[in-house]
């Protein structure tokens, strides 16, 4: 079903038509293309409110700026939806993070006007201050380089680690901060406050507009009078807020705040700017979810919603007959505020996804002991190992991909120490519609290296919440419990909580002609499969090893002395995960067995519904199947 865009909105097919529209028009075009957002999105689900938040402002860069010659680049990429509509993605836009079609996110791959592929926050202006020195190297002096960065990204240590190279740059650079108060969840610390500070002190805003306004009428000062008001600014600033601007303070020009809601005045604004040389900030106020009263309403809920009534609001919510399990990640926040109540010690942790990890339900429960830091994934890590050193057992709660970005403060902050840091990776494997920058595939990996780690994933609710019990247990070293997006299997899973004897797995099913041996909840599939096999008279056996590292070794000589045909199955990159421990121990131990390893392979994945991704990577129940039934029918008479 194709969304009938505008009557201006028709017309466009690339930057080159808007330009051709006349400044009138332009509130017109911002109308018609928030609609179309609305219209596609309430159809088809997707991210919702950031996009609605910069529409205006992704008119006026299209319109000012000479993309894709000027360099574009959008933070994280969920607000660049206007940005693909008006750059000749319109009429294919409904594909939008469905299997084969568009991304949810900038892709190089996609289109020229995507300068850099996004996914994680915080990379924006890195991005496109090396963009901006590239030009200079090359002699490109009238090329652009534009970042679009968030307040909530903008708490990243890249991201002033980015302003603070650029302050010296002298590089053709303008930083635009999209300052909405809202990452996915409301931003926290500092920061935040600063900039409210700025946007909210009626006395410097009132006084800076007048200023303004009427030297820019008093002919004596001519067309230089707003650059004496510039010259003077800050000192206004830092009078009138008790503080210097920070941003000034980095060598970096500070215009604003303004109206990102006025496409006009913002036109306006970024004309002016572009004949500015040198790196700069232009601070824009938005309102996320902006022209649909519900999103401005429950921003984090409208951050994408799934499909939904456009008129009434109401989101679609599938309708079972029979009761369904729960999200692993609702498990985790129920379970860790259970866990929390017995024992004192037990802290919560997350980088900005308190609702999209659950800690929400312990930041409500008990405040003064939940923490989100922010965007900032490498504090939260090097946070935690400073609660543990004082005896505390924190639950740093962060997802795979973006625990990516603190790598260095697990070894260095944590395993080298020897510190008590439970690590819970929610979203590991295939993310889903959200695609290469979001899937979990490479934690089992990366963590199963270091010392002083234990790796472990749950088949389902249960399971995850004995591993969180053992987890917060008296104990030395870190310990991981990774699992995926999405629901779990045990519609009834408040189950007792049991310990697990870390490094053991346990038998689901016994079997005569070859072992299925799995990782976490993955190994629901080894289930079907197995079902499926003893309807074609094979029996196998399935083993759920629960431990990645250490590895239940006493089981696993049970398994390679019965088993000369064994499958592994993980929901993690082949390369150094799950099915390459199993290799090593057979190796290190002189068995002889035949193994099949089933995972992700060593390829970039985009998006699509898990089983989708499943399906082609091969290690769906069907794809078990298969090679188990190969396999057998390998084995001589």
């Amino acid at each position: 079903m194709l969304i009938k865009p505008g009557k201006l909105l028709a017309t466009i097919n690339s930057p080159e038509d808007l330009k051709k529209l006349d400044l009138n028009q332009l509130v017109q075009i911002s109308q018609e293309l928030r609609q179309y957002i609305i219209d596609t999105v309430s159809i088809y689900g997707g991210h919702f409110g950031a996009s609605l938040g910069v529409t205006e402002m992704t008119v006026a860069l299209h319109y000012v700026f000479n993309t894709p010659h000027d360099q574009l680049v959008w933070d994280v990429g969920h607000q660049a939806y206007g940005h693909k509509i008006l750059t000749g993605r319109r009429d294919s836009f409904h594909t939008n993070r469905v299997y084969k079609g568009l991304s949810g996110f900038p892709r190089r791959n996609e289109s020229e006007y995507d300068s850099f592929g996004v996914g994680h926050s915080s990379t924006s202006i890195s991005a496109a201050l090396g963009m901006a020195e590239a030009s200079k190297y090359k002699g490109e002096k009238e090329k652009h380089h534009i970042a679009v960065i968030g307040d909530g990204a903008m708490t990243a240590g890249l991201a002033f680690e980015a302003m603070n190279h650029a302050g010296v740059s002298n590089s053709n650079l303008l930083i635009v901060l999209n300052d909405n108060c809202m990452a996915i969840d409301p931003n926290v610390g500092a920061l935040k406050d600063y900039l409210t500070d700025i946007t909210t002190s009626r006395t410097y805003n009132k006084f800076r507009d007048e200023v303004w306004n009427v030297l820019g009428k008093i002919s004596k000062f001519g067309p230089n009078a707003r650059e004496i008001v510039a010259g003077f600014e800050n000192s206004i600033k830092s009078f009138l807020l008790k503080e210097s601007n920070f941003f000034e303070s980095l060598n970096l020009r500070y215009f604003g705040p303004v109206d990102g809601h006025d496409v006009n005045h913002m036109v306006s604004v970024m004309n002016d700017l572009k004949n500015i040389p040198g790196p700069k900030i232009l601070h824009c106020v938005t309102v996320k979810g902006k022209g649909y009263a519900e999103a401005e309403k429950d921003q984090t809920k409208w951050h994408a919603p799934g499909t939904f009534d456009k008129v009434t609001g109401k989101v679609h919510k599938k309708i079972y007959e029979t009761p369904q399990p729960p999200k692993y990640q609702d498990v985790f926040g129920h379970t860790i505020v259970e866990l929390a109540e017995k024992n004192e010690k037990i802290m919560g942790i997350t980088p900005a996804m308190p609702s999209g990890s659950s800690l929400n339900i312990m930041m409500k429960a008990m405040p003064d002991r939940a923490y989100d830091v922010g965007i900032a994934e490498q504090h939260a890590v090097t946070f935690s190992a400073g609660l543990a050193t004082q005896g505390l057992v924190p639950f740093c709660n962060i997802y795979s991909t973006f625990m990516q970005r603190a790598y260095d403060q697990v070894i260095h902050d944590v395993c080298i120490q020897n510190l008590h840091v439970v690590f819970c990776l929610d979203r590991a494997g295939f993310a889903g519609a959200d695609g290469s920058t979001h899937h979990g595939n490479y934690d089992i990996a990366y963590m199963r290296c270091l010392p002083n780690m234990v790796v472990s994933a749950p088949m389902n609710e249960s399971e995850l919440r004995n591993l969180m019990y053992t987890a917060q247990l008296p104990r030395e070293g870190a310990f991981t419990i990774r699992y995926p997006r999405g629901q779990g299997v045990m519609p009834n899973w408040r189950t007792p909580l049991e310990e697990i004897k870390v490094g053991t797995g346990r038998m689901i099913k016994d079997g005569e002609d070859l072992a299925i041996l799995t990782l976490g909840h993955i190994g629901n599939y080894a289930v079907e499969a197995c079902e499926m096999l003893t309807d074609d008279a094979i029996e196998a056996a399935h083993f759920d090893m629960r431990f990645a590292k250490p590895l239940d070794e006493k089981l696993l000589h049970t398994i390679f002395k019965k088993f000369k045909y064994i499958i592994t199955v993980e929901d993690g990159c082949l390369q150094g995960g799950f099915g390459s421990a199993i290799l090593e121990f057979m190796a290190d131990n002189n068995y002889q067995s035949k193994i099949i390893r089933l995972g992700i392979p060593d390829a970039i994945f985009e998006h699509g519904s898990q089983l989708q991704l499943h399906e082609e990577s091969g290690f769906d129940p069907r794809s078990i199947f298969e090679a188990a039934k190969k396999m057998v029918e390998s084995i001589p008479v």
